[in-house]
């Protein structure tokens, strides 16, 4: 799969928005949102992304 070069800043602009909450919750829900989107361009799954942002949104602070 080849991925635009693009994508990459974007991918990593929404892991640094998703750090930037204030609760869990919040930072859940923003790389929840990154994920879907980011899944949706680049695999066509947007549930999958969403699943791996919100977890990595959750745990990474």
């Amino acid at each position: 799969m080849n991925i635009p070069k693009f994508l990459l800043p974007a991918l990593v602009l929404s892991v640094a928005v998703a750090a930037c909450g204030d609760t869990r919750t919040q930072r859940a829900a923003t790389g929840a949102l990154g994920g879907a989107v980011a899944g949706q361009v680049i695999a066509d799954d947007p549930i999958t992304g969403a699943v791996i942002g919100g977890v990595g949104g959750a745990v990474i602070r």
